[in-house]
């Protein structure tokens, strides 16, 4: 690698750290916190080289065979990179493991790819998987990072060792090393699996730095850029936006230290660039919400800032303002903004540390209430469209491109256009080698001249993608209308009584709903109606279903009559990865849920399930 390369050169993904490498060997990698040390700890491009070349010797000295899979069951941080990048360069392919996805679904994903490998953070973790029995073959070593000790040998399958004894032992030792090509899997990726088992997306080094090459036309990192990393590195897109493109520019990657200290690590780090799904802005949006209830005047004063910074955003995006809003003067705007922006906006731009100056949002559709408001009040959300089978990004916003009711526009080198049903088909060199093992459910989605179905319904105007919903997901009533519950359920959790919300009505004469209660919303709601908020039984009196309902026609105000959900189940028990009711991207696991909540949901539609939904 020399320093005339340029990345557009770049074909596999070992060159494009020896570029970056090449390029600035001084600049900040990464920043981890060490708990230990109580502070911050960086590393440099340079060292950060220095170490894979030890990591490499590891992997050497297990002789494992050519293409092997190593899986990474470790939550996101230096290890987990060092390990991903190891196996890279010594050809063998990553298959990256979600950190706290339960022990089934990692046994099954092991077995599936034929791991020859695994590094975990506890002993525990592995414990916990070869207690449910399965075969597992082709592993040959666990690697266990959090353990200081020499593992005792009890009659061990498998062998296990402590990440400092792996990484010294037999450090002379050389193998073959088949350098991959564009064409070679860099990755086995399996799918979240909201509706069944997981299957492994196989993507290529050619998919990965096609899909950076193409984003970086569209938002354009720096060198001097801190991305803050939180969402799992399993998940390709945490891996290409968050992991690979601030290497392929040489930005710096903070590792949160965790989801729970999310908030602290925002103002901390300060980052200025943030890839996320809508989840942590909701979270971020209700709180604020929560900030401004009992007062009249600081909610007018938000909503004041609100409408003020909406109109600024519309007019430099050239967007149509609504009829009401054509006849403010943009000088009177300008005039006030300013104040606005100082007692209100630069509030919420500091929840996220200052300066913010792009905030990617994708995974899932992030609701427009939500987008107007961080939009408005200068956190510069750009909503994308992607999904692993596309590594992932297949269309985003810009900065100066930004309409924040679509994805945005399709990548240049990708191609979208809609099919039968209204389904977005995508074909470009972003597009997956197939699905590991599986070549039926391959020839399902890909066509052989390279389209790939989506499964999503879609429509395009003007160049801009807008995203309808899933097409398996659309609610079918027993009357026949069409209700896309995606759409429904972020409309509803605007409200931040509703922490999380399921719609159901497939083949029912109406649309009902399972939601979980945000504690501090439920408290006041229990106040104002006189009752024990203590009391589960309280969820369940007509008072407070009637509360729940009308607070929910007011949010789906916009949707169809038929669309507003007549009947409610209220909980406070939340929906996690841990209890398998939420993906580990934070997606409902629909039929999971329908099947925890099936009693629930049959007393929706009893004799006494409310029918008339009530007015906004």
């Amino acid at each position: 690698m020399t320093d005339t390369m340029k990345l557009s050169d770049v074909r596999t993904l070992p060159e494009l750290l020896a570029f970056r490498v090449a390029q600035s060997p001084q600049g900040e990698a990464y920043r981890e916190f060490d708990a230990g040390a109580g502070q911050w700890i960086s590393t440099r491009w340079a060292g950060f080289s220095e170490r894979i070349t030890q990591w490499r010797q590891a992997l050497a000295a297990m002789q494992l065979p050519p293409h092997a899979s190593i899986a990474i069951l470790l939550p996101n941080g230096l290890n987990a990179v060092s390990l991903d990048q190891a196996a890279l360069a010594q050809g063998f392919v990553p298959v990256p493991l979600h950190a706290v996805d339960n022990p089934g679904s990692i046994a099954y994903i092991l077995s599936d790819c034929q791991a020859c490998m695994l590094m975990v953070s506890s002993l525990a973790q592995w414990r916990a998987i070869e207690g449910l029995g399965l075969a597992l073959p082709a592993l040959r070593g666990i690697v266990v990072t959090d353990e200081v000790d020499a593992i005792p040998a009890t009659g061990e399958a498998v062998a296990i060792y402590p990440l400092a004894g792996w990484l010294a032992a037999d450090q002379g030792h050389t193998a073959a090393v088949l350098a991959p090509a564009g064409d070679d899997l860099a990755a086995i990726v399996y799918t979240s699996g909201t509706t069944g088992k997981p299957k492994g997306v196989m993507l290529t080094h050619r998919n990965v730095m096609s899909n950076i090459q193409a984003i970086l036309q569209r938002v354009v990192p720096t060198a001097d850029d801190v991305f803050l990393s939180f969402l799992p590195l399993s998940h390709t897109f945490e891996r290409t936006a968050g992991y690979y493109l601030p290497m392929a520019v040489g930005s710096c990657v903070a590792y949160a230290r965790s989801v729970a200290l999310l908030a602290e690590d925002l103002k901390t780090v300060r980052p200025t660039v943030l890839i996320s799904v809508p989840r942590i802005y909701e979270r971020v949006f209700a709180r604020l919400h929560e900030s401004l209830a009992g007062s009249r005047f600081r909610t007018g004063l938000f909503e004041a800032a609100q409408a003020v910074g909406w109109r600024r955003f519309c007019r430099l995006q050239d967007l149509p303002l609504a009829e009401g809003e054509r006849s403010v003067w943009a000088a009177l705007d300008r005039l006030v903004w300013p104040l606005l922006e100082r007692l209100v906006a630069r509030k919420l731009q500091a929840q996220f540390g200052g300066r913010l100056r792009v905030a990617v949002s994708g995974g899932a559709p992030l609701s427009h209430a939500v987008a107007r408001c961080f939009l408005s009040l200068g956190v510069p959300v750009l909503q994308g469209y992607g999904m692993t089978e596309t590594t992932p990004v297949v269309a985003a916003n810009g900065v100066d491109d930004n309409d924040p009711a679509t994805v945005g526009r399709a990548l240049p080198g990708v191609e979208v256009r809609i099919g039968e049903n209204r389904e977005l088909q995508v074909r470009g060199p972003s597009v997956m080698k197939g699905y590991w093992g599986r070549p039926e459910d391959t020839a399902r989605v890909l066509t052989a001249d390279g389209w790939l179905s989506t499964g999503d319904q879609a429509d395009i105007d003007k160049g801009r993608i807008r995203i309808m919903g899933r097409i398996k997901e659309i609610i079918v009533t027993s009357t026949g209308e069409k209700v896309p519950p995606a759409d429904l359920e972020l409309a509803i959790a605007v409200d931040p009584l509703f922490e999380q919300v399921l719609v159901v009505g497939e083949n029912r004469p109406f649309i009902g709903c399972v939601v979980v209660v945000n504690l501090v919303e439920w408290q006041r709601l229990a106040a104002s109606l006189g009752l024990n908020p203590e009391d589960p039984a309280s969820l369940e009196l007509p008072a407070v279903q009637k509360a729940a309902l009308a607070r929910m026609a007011l949010q789906t105000r916009d949707f169809a009559r038929y669309a507003t959900p007549r009947a409610v189940c209220l909980t406070l028990a939340p929906w996690t990865i841990e209890n398998t009711l939420m993906t580990p991207t934070l997606k409902l696991k629909r039929n999971n849920l329908m099947k925890r909540y099936s009693r629930e949901i049959e007393a929706l539609y009893s004799a006494g399930g409310r029918r008339d939904a009530p007015s906004a």
